[in-house]
């Protein structure tokens, strides 16, 4: 039997234990001190949170990483992550030298077990910071935070989430949230509260005027000073919180509420929206009492592109960092920790390494449309200017890429009751992860990376081309060592369709593709019954099935994705529905032969009130988001861009390109699902496709307009009927497998690895 020395059970008892020896290092296990008969293991210093080492308090900088609840294939109330999931991340998040993790709502019952697991082994243990959820739909139906739906539900949830962290918890089943019973005893590495979420200014607005007059509230642990009636509800759940944790556990930790830009303390002059600079909640008139040991600091989530003061309020966009640069970013902090008296944690920044782009920032940090390692980049500079403005730390948004998630400009377009069942690389919200999910069980299946061994391992079959009819002849591409098209083929995944194009000269020999002479059209016809009946380019061949896109190839920053006029969704969202863009008249009549640019809304146009009278008005701005990115797609290339949506081989004449699904009007492909005739039935208007008609065509580069899709048909994938028909009997279907579950695998992004490198040598513990 081993017996321990009275000194080395002196140090565990009084809870100041240095470190255990652990495969020979050292692990540094939580330790906690005892004040007045309560236990911290964290606590709130002059600037910074603090954890107790070897028998005195440290600061703790926060290098942080929030983490969701959801995974492919479920919506976050399923809480479907297994154990074997969480231990995997939590592992990957301390290799990447975080010493925070931040969760908003209850886990399963596998999360606690698999942290106090890997905080037993772990050299250095994984901090937690655990939100308390609050009820969006109740608050925003009842207005009022004090409604007993409200308040009652609130306090609940609190004690719940109190007991499930000391492992004391049996929570029963419920729709939409997770239950179980709870067992693991994580208390010790709980550095903080976060109660609640990002309060809507409305309701927050409703709550004061409703409860006007409201006496200052005076509790056992917290107290205010001035405080409008919704921050004194705020000060009563913190006390609620440390009331109960303190009077069942003998336990306190660091305490804090949500908080974000729209809610803040400050004035923002050059706001163009009311509703987000009407109302404050000001953590300063929450006061903790002599009895709460462990202290209270405050949190926000900040992002530089939005609210829109950020972009325009001349003290943020001219103020210069540390780098001497401008930095709106930078200055907006600068002013936010000048009005707080307590330590101050970003709980949320970064920005999505999306295909799509939903805003964009002064600063070039915008809201989407970045390579994963510009993601990376992005979030590494918003961390510095954190640090360097003095705050005491921040959480990055977000762990995993989160499929459930929708996104304002992309949100109409698809059907919201399937969005987890496919990855929409249009979103950005979808992938503010920097974890990802990537679609196929062990590997995606294609990558447009000059190399079509992918497609040979999958067996997709070519369409065959044949010479189409020829009203006119191109010389220059028929002369010797000119591209000409061969053949085609179609595959798929949970986020993109797949199109690879061989070409060849007249001699049949593979030769590299002269831009400049040859470009493709891949016409697609998405919804049966509409579409464009004559193919672009001024060829004069027809068509009997109605092309709804067409996907023009004529090389790098020259290649982009047209919509058939009818077909535009955000035409009519912006120009009939709206009114935001000029309507045009022939847009409505089917078969008009106007193609259209795909675009996506950025803002509605808006006016900047601290600006001369004449000078504040903002358009409407939208970007074309059609346009199509060359460059290797595949993650394991040194070369790898993670935007690249075409890869041309130089060698043999090949060309990839994959096509987000919603680029091609597909609304879920997992159940076949398109968007239908929206001038019949309205932005919402569905139906079913049993698969895409296709055909591709190459034409003469050299007679093509810029403002219209192709140029002179050349050559084409099917032959052409008496009078130069394409008859849609002929043309190939590609019709792909639906699905319940999605495949996916997960790979760490370019991002992850720039942040671990950051947190490294960003150290001071």
């Amino acid at each position: 039997m081993f017996v321990l020395g009275a000194a080395v059970l002196a140090l565990f008892a009084a809870g100041i234990w240095g470190g255990i020896r652990l495969n020979g290092g050292t692990r540094h296990a939580a330790e906690h001190a005892t004040l007045d008969g309560v236990k911290m293991s964290g606590k709130v210093g002059d600037e910074y949170l603090q954890v107790y080492r070897n028998g005195t308090w440290i600061d703790l900088p926060v290098k942080g990483v929030n983490m969701g609840i959801a995974k492919p294939g479920h919506f976050p109330g399923e809480a479907a992550i297994t154990k074997e999931e969480y231990a995997r991340w939590f592992r990957q998040i301390g290799e990447m030298h975080a010493n925070v993790l931040r969760v908003y709502t209850i886990h399963p019952p596998a999360f606690y077990e698999a942290f106090l697991d890997y905080n037993r082994k772990a050299k250095e243990p994984l901090y937690l910071m655990h939100g308390v959820w609050a009820n969006e739909e109740n608050l925003a139906s009842t207005q009022d935070a004090y409604a007993s739906v409200n308040t009652d539900d609130f306090v609940q949830e609190i004690r719940r989430t109190v007991d499930i962290i000391h492992g004391n918890a049996n929570v029963p089943a419920k729709p939409g949230h997770a239950s179980g019973r709870y067992k693991a005893d994580i208390s010790e590495y709980v550095i903080g509260w976060l109660l609640g979420i990002e309060w809507d200014p409305s309701m927050v607005d409703a709550t004061d005027k409703k409860h006007a007059g409201m006496q200052p509230f005076q509790g056992a642990y917290f107290k205010t000073d001035g405080a409008s009636p919704f921050e004194s509800w705020l000060a009563r759940m913190m006390d609620e919180t440390a009331s109960y944790e303190t009077e069942k556990y003998g336990w306190q930790r660091p305490m804090s509420f949500t908080n974000w830009v729209t809610t803040d303390p400050l004035s923002h002059p050059a706001e163009p929206s009311a509703t987000e600079d009407m109302v404050s909640v000001d953590p300063n008139h929450i006061v903790p009492a002599a009895s709460m040991k462990a202290g209270y600091f405050a949190s926000y989530h900040i992002y530089p592109y939005y609210p829109e003061f950020l972009n325009y309020e001349q003290k943020y966009t001219s103020y210069v960092d540390q780098r001497g640069k401008p930095n709106n970013y930078a200055g907006y902090l600068h002013d936010l920790k000048a009005a707080h008296r307590m330590p101050l944690v970003v709980a949320e920044f970064g920005v999505p390494s999306s295909r799509g782009l939903t805003h964009r920032s002064v600063g070039g940090r915008n809201q989407g449309f970045h390579t994963e390692k510009e993601q990376g980049d992005i979030d590494a500079g918003m961390y510095e200017d954190i640090r360097a403005e003095g705050l005491a730390g921040g959480i990055v948004f977000t762990w995993q890429d989160e499929w459930f998630k929708r996104t304002w400009n992309t949100m109409d377009y698809d059907n919201p009751d399937r969005r987890p069942f496919w990855s929409n690389a249009q979103t950005g919200e979808q992938q503010f992860g920097i974890l990802a999910f990537d679609p196929g069980a062990k590997r995606t299946a294609v990558y447009p990376d000059g190399d079509g061994g992918d497609w040979d391992k999958l067996g997709v079959k070519p369409v065959k081309a044949s010479q189409a009819a020829k009203p006119e002849s191109s010389a220059a591409s028929e002369e010797a060592g000119a591209a000409q098209l061969q053949s085609y083929r179609v595959a798929s995944d949970e986020r993109y369709v797949y199109i690879r194009i061989d070409t060849a000269d007249a001699a049949g020999k593979s030769v590299p593709i002269d831009w400049s002479r040859t470009g493709f059209l891949l016409l697609v016809d998405s919804a049966a019954g509409q579409g464009q009946h004559t193919v672009p380019g001024g060829s004069g061949l027809r068509s009997e099935a109605g092309f709804d896109f067409a996907v023009d190839l004529r090389g790098p920053d020259q290649s982009r994705i047209w919509v058939d006029s009818y077909y535009d969704l955000f035409h009519y969202q912006y120009g009939r529905q709206l009114q935001m863009i000029p309507d045009q008249p022939y847009a409505s009549r089917p078969d008009n032969g106007v193609w259209h640019p795909i675009r996506l809304a950025l803002n509605k146009g808006m006016v900047i009130p601290d600006r001369p009278e004449g000078e504040g008005h903002i358009p409407f701005d939208s970007y074309e988001t059609g346009m199509l990115r060359f460059g290797n797609a595949n993650p394991d290339s040194p070369s790898y861009d993670s935007l690249a949506d075409v890869c041309a081989s130089d060698k043999d004449g090949m060309v990839e390109l994959r096509i987000p699904w919603q680029l091609l009007g597909v609304r879920d492909p997992s159940t076949h699902e398109i968007n239908g005739d929206v001038w019949k039935n309205g932005l919402a208007a569905a139906a079913k496709t049993d698969g895409l008609r296709m055909a591709a065509v190459a034409y003469d580069a050299g007679s093509a307009n810029k403002d219209q899709p192709g140029g002179r048909t050349v050559t084409g994938s099917i032959p052409a009927a008496a009078g130069g028909t394409l008859r849609a009997a002929d043309m190939n279907v590609y019709s792909w497998s639906g699905w319940e579950l999605p495949t996916y695998h997960e790979r760490l992004k370019a991002s992850y690895y720039v942040l671990q490198n950051l947190f490294k040598s960003n150290v001071k513990e």
